[in-house]
C-alpha cells in the first residue's frame, strides 16, 4: 500500500472517531435550542425548526441555575488553588527536602492510591459533621485541599531540578522560602498548570461528595443541581439538555485554552520522571 493511501485511510478514521465522539455533544447542544417536547418525536430532529434560548432562560430565572453555577465556580476555583499551594510544597519537600522518615512517608502515601475514596467518605463525613461544617463550602474544599496523585506529580517533576541550582541559592544566602518562591515555582510552571487543570476538572465534575455533603440545595453545585432537576422535569428534554450545555461548556473552553501548557507538563513530566 502507498504512504499516501494509507496516510489518507489512517487521517479517515481518525476523522470518523472524531465525528463519533463529538456527535453526543453536538446533539446536545442542538436540543438544548429546541422547543418544548420537539426533541421527543421519533425520530428525533437533528437540528431544532424554530430556535429559541426558552430553556436557558428558564433555567436561570427559575431552576436555580445561576446560583449552581456560582457554587461550582466558588469550589472549584478555592479547591484548585488550595490543591495547587499544598501539594507544590508537600511535593518539593519529598522530592529535594531531607528530614525523618521521608521515604517511609512518602511509600505509606503511595500505598494509600489503592484504598478506594469511598471508603473514607462516612468517616470523613462523621468529621466534618462534628466540626459543624456540613452544608458549607468548606466541607468540599478541605477534604480536597491535597491529593496523593497531586504531590506524587509534583514530586516526580521536582526530582528531575539540578540540585546545583539549590545549592547556588543557599550559598548565596536565600532562605527556603525565598529559593521556593523565585527559584522553584518558575521551573515547575509546566506541571503547575497541568495540575491546576486536572485539579478544577475534577472539582467541578465531582458529583458524589458534594451529594453527600451539601445537603442544602443552596448550595449545590451544577452536577448535583442538574441531577436534582431531572427528577422534576424528566420528560423536557430541552431543559435538561441547557443544563448540560452550562455545566460542559466552562471546562471545555478552559481546557481548550491551557491545552497547550497541559500536554506540555503531562509530556515534561512523563520524560523527566
Amino acid at each position: 500500500m502507498k504512504p499516501r493511501v494509507s496516510r489518507w485511510l489512517v487521517n479517515a478514521a481518525l476523522a470518523a472517531c472524531a465525528a463519533l465522539v463529538l456527535f453526543p455533544l453536538f446533539w446536545m447542544l442542538s436540543v438544548s435550542f429546541m422547543q418544548p417536547g420537539e426533541a421527543n418525536a421519533l425520530p428525533p430532529p437533528m437540528l431544532p425548526q424554530i430556535p429559541t434560548l426558552d430553556n436557558y432562560r428558564e433555567l436561570f430565572a427559575h431552576a436555580g441555575m445561576g446560583r449552581w453555577f456560582a457554587n461550582s465556580l466558588i469550589i472549584a476555583t478555592a479547591v484548585t488553588l488550595a490543591s495547587l499551594a499544598c501539594n507544590t510544597l508537600a511535593g518539593y519537600a519529598f522530592a529535594k527536602l531531607h528530614f525523618a522518615g521521608r521515604e517511609k512517608l512518602f511509600d505509606a502515601l503511595i500505598g494509600a492510591l489503592v484504598i478506594p475514596a469511598q471508603v473514607a467518605m462516612l468517616p470523613l463525613f462523621l468529621l466534618l459533621k462534628y466540626a459543624g461544617l456540613v452544608n458549607t463550602y468548606a466541607a468540599v474544599i478541605l477534604p480536597a485541599m491535597a491529593s496523593v496523585f497531586g504531590i506524587f506529580l509534583v514530586r516526580q517533576y521536582a526530582r528531575t531540578m539540578p540540585v546545583e541550582l539549590l545549592e547556588a541559592a543557599r550559598m548565596e544566602g536565600a532562605g527556603e522560602l525565598r529559593i521556593f518562591i523565585e527559584v522553584v515555582l518558575p521551573l515547575l510552571k509546566p506541571i503547575l498548570v497541568t495540575l491546576a487543570v486536572l485539579t478544577f476538572l475534577t472539582a467541578w465534575n465531582d458529583f458524589m461528595w458534594p451529594l453527600i455533603a451539601l445537603t442544602g440545595q443552596q448550595h449545590y453545585t451544577l452536577p448535583v443541581g442538574l441531577a436534582s432537576l431531572s427528577r422534576q422535569h424528566v420528560q423536557d428534554s430541552g431543559l435538561m439538555m441547557a443544563g448540560a450545555v452550562v455545566t460542559v461548556v466552562p471546562v471545555l473552553v478552559l481546557f481548550l485554552a491551557l491545552q497547550r501548557y497541559y500536554l506540555r507538563g503531562l509530556l515534561l513530566g512523563s520524560v523527566k520522571g
